[in-house]
This record gives structure tokens, sequence and C-alpha cells, in this order.
């Protein structure tokens, strides 16, 4: 009677059934491993390949905006993917005080990042979903945001008014409505 440990002393390079199962499965970790180590990789090695990309863009030309009014703009967001669809345009509120003096706010809530509507007959921004009121210049008026609405930097190059857009304004950037002196 011929066994599989007669085979393997009989041809030392014959393959057993132990061997191959130990094999795939040391394919099959190997393969998961690699398959683990993709995301965390780009993770961390993300900024490194594509550095922030905010860009300047374009709102139009200032005499759109009348003097102490406010607009909703919708734009391109300049991180959009080339499968973004709908999802690849942004919006910014676009205040025009005076002259070429502006103020660009985000229309999300600094609750919990809802959509805020702007109401032109009482001068008020407001959140549906819990109730957050803002001012007319972006600031905390009533509900539970903890601050005004966060503010896009801006500038004015050649009649036009453009606008910094990428990521989301934060506490930390210049133009936001915390650090350009206003108070919530």
């Amino acid at each position: 009677m011929n066994t599989a440990s007669d085979d393997q002393q009989a041809n030392p390079n014959a393959t057993t059934r132990r061997t191959f199962m130990e094999w795939c499965s040391w394919l099959i970790l190997g393969v998961g491993s690699v398959a683990t180590a993709i995301p965390i990789l780009g993770f961390f090695l993300g900024p490194v390949i594509k550095p922030k990309s905010d860009e300047w863009v374009d709102f139009g030309p200032l005499d759109e905006f009348p003097e102490q009014m406010t607009r909703l703009v919708d734009v391109l967001n300049p991180l959009r993917g080339p499968n973004d669809g709908m999802t690849g345009k942004t919006a910014a509120y676009v205040r025009r005080i005076e002259g070429e003096k502006f103020q660009i706010f985000s229309p999300h809530c600094t609750h919990l990042g809802c959509p805020v509507s702007w109401f032109q007959e009482s001068g008020l921004y407001m959140c549906p979903c819990h109730g957050g009121v803002y001012y007319e210049d972006g600031a905390h008026a009533s509900g539970p945001p903890p601050r005004g609405l966060y503010e896009f930097k801006y500038r004015i190059d050649q009649g036009r008014l453009m606008v910094l857009l990428g990521h989301l304004p934060t506490l930390q950037d210049p133009g936001s409505a915390e650090s350009t002196g206003k108070t919530a």
C-alpha cells in the first residue's frame, strides 16, 4: 500500500495537498494584505501626491452684484471629480456691501452643516434643521450654532469677483467671520 509519505520519500519534489494548501493560504494572505495597505498608504501619501488645490473661481462681473443685496451663486467646485455630476457644484452667498467691499458666506450652518437660506425681507439667514439664525453680516443671531457663518476669501480682478474655493472655510482661515473681528 502506497501512502503520501512514501511518495514524498520516493520523490522529494512532489507537491502534497498540504503544501499546496499552505501556498494558497500564503497567497491569499499576501493579496489581502496588499488590498488593505493600498487605502492606508493613499491616506498618508495623498496630501503629498495631490496637494491642496484651492482655486480662485470667477463669480462674474461686479455689476451683477447690486450694493446692499445678497444673492446665492452656484459654481463648479474646483475639487470635483470627473464623475461628480450635480454634486460637483458648490454655492456661496455673495453680499455686496458697497463699492468693492464684499462678504462671501458659505451656505452651510456652523452647527451641523445644513444649508442655510437667505430671506431678503427679514435680512436673515435661517437654518431649517435646528433653527439657527444669522444676521445679514453673517453674525450668529440665535439658535444652536456656536458662531457666525464662515466666509470665503475674495479679490477683485479686472472688474470680476474672484473667490477662493475648494475646501470649506474654517475659523482658522483669515477670511472667516471670527478672525475678521466680528463677534458671534
